[in-house]
C-alpha cells in the first residue's frame, strides 16, 4: 500500500493538473469497461434467473422463505394479501400428472401438467370409458396448451370438475376445471390464477424475441376459451393483473359470481 502511495506521489509531483485529469480519465475508462462487461454478460444470459422475466417460476430456484403449501389455501381471511405467493410443488404434485381411479365415478389427476399430459388424459378417459364421471383435480398448473385440450375433452365428453377441500388447482389448472359442465370445489379449495408467459426451452435456450407476441396470442385462446365455458371474462382480467410468481386466488363468493363453480363450494369433502 506504501509504495502505491508513493508512486501516486511521484506521479502527480510532475505536473499537477496533467496529472489529475489523466486520473480522471482512467477512473472513466475503467467505469465504462465495467459497464460494457455487464451489459455483454446480460446479452449471453449470464444474468441470474431472478433477474431474467422470460424464466418460468417454476424453473427458479425457490426463494428462502418461500411459504408451504398449507399457507395460501385460505388467502381470503383477514388480513392476508390477496396475491398469494406462488407455492413451490413437491412430492407428488411437483411431478408429471397422474391419472387414477377413484369411487364415486371419479378420476383423480394429481400433480403437473407437462407437454404430453393432454394425450395420457385422453387415453385414461378412453380407457375407462363410462365409468367416470368427475374429474378430481390437485394441481400447480403447467402446459397452458396441454391443459386448454383437457378442458375441451372435459366438456366434449359432458364430464364434471371438482376440487376437494384443501387441495389447490392453479396457474394453467382452472382451464382444466373450467371444462366441467359442472364444476364444484370443496371447503378452502384454493382455485387461482397468473399471467400467461413465454418460457425458456428444456435446453435453457431464451425465448426469441417473438416470446411477447407468444403470450399474447396464448392470452387470447384463453380468453376466447373462457368465454366458450361460460366464465365471466372478469376471471381473465384477474390473470393477466398478476404477477407469474404470485396468485390471484378467488374467495367463495367469487366463484360462484364469476361462474367458476357451478355447486355451493361446501359440497364436496375430502373422501
Amino acid at each position: 500500500m506504501g509504495g502505491l502511495t508513493q508512486r501516486f506521489q511521484e506521479w502527480m509531483s510532475g505536473n499537477p493538473d496533467d496529472a489529475v485529469l489523466r486520473f480522471v480519465f482512467r477512473g472513466l475508462l475503467a467505469v465504462s469497461i465495467g459497464a460494457l462487461g455487464f451489459d455483454l454478460a446480460s446479452a449471453n444470459g449470464w444474468i441470474s434467473p431472478e433477474a431474467d422475466d422470460t424464466v418460468p417460476a417454476v424453473q427458479r430456484e425457490a426463494p428462502e422463505g418461500l411459504p408451504s403449501l398449507p399457507s395460501i389455501l385460505s388467502p381470503w381471511l383477514p388480513g392476508r394479501d390477496r396475491l398469494a405467493p406462488l407455492p413451490q410443488p413437491d412430492g407428488a404434485l411437483g411431478k408429471p400428472m397422474t391419472f387414477d381411479l377413484v369411487g364415486g365415478n371419479r378420476l383423480l389427476a394429481s400433480g403437473t401438467i407437462t407437454p404430453g399430459t393432454a394425450t395420457a388424459f385422453a387415453a385414461a378417459i378412453e380407457r375407462h370409458g363410462e365409468y367416470i364421471k368427475t374429474v378430481v383435480l390437485n394441481s400447480p398448473g403447467g402446459s397452458v396448451g396441454d391443459a386448454l385440450a383437457m378442458g375441451r375433452l372435459i366438456r366434449e365428453r359432458k364430464l364434471a370438475t371438482a376440487v376437494e377441500a384443501g387441495k389447490y388447482c392453479a396457474s394453467s389448472c382452472p382451464l382444466v376445471f373450467f371444462g366441467g359442465v359442472e364444476r364444484r370445489a370443496g371447503d378452502k379449495a384454493a382455485i387461482g390464477v397468473h399471467q400467461v408467459f413465454a418460457a425458456k426451452s428444456a435446453d435453457a435456450t431464451p425465448v426469441s424475441r417473438d416470446g411477447m407476441s407468444d403470450a399474447q396470442r396464448i392470452s387470447a385462446r384463453c380468453q376466447r376459451y373462457l368465454g366458450e365455458m361460460g366464465i365471466d371474462l372478469q376471471v381473465w382480467i384477474h390473470a393477466m393483473e398478476t404477477p407469474k410468481d404470485r396468485l390471484f386466488v378467488f374467495k367463495p363468493d367469487e366463484l360462484t359470481k364469476f361462474n367458476i363453480v357451478t355447486s355451493q363450494p361446501s359440497i364436496v369433502s375430502k373422501p
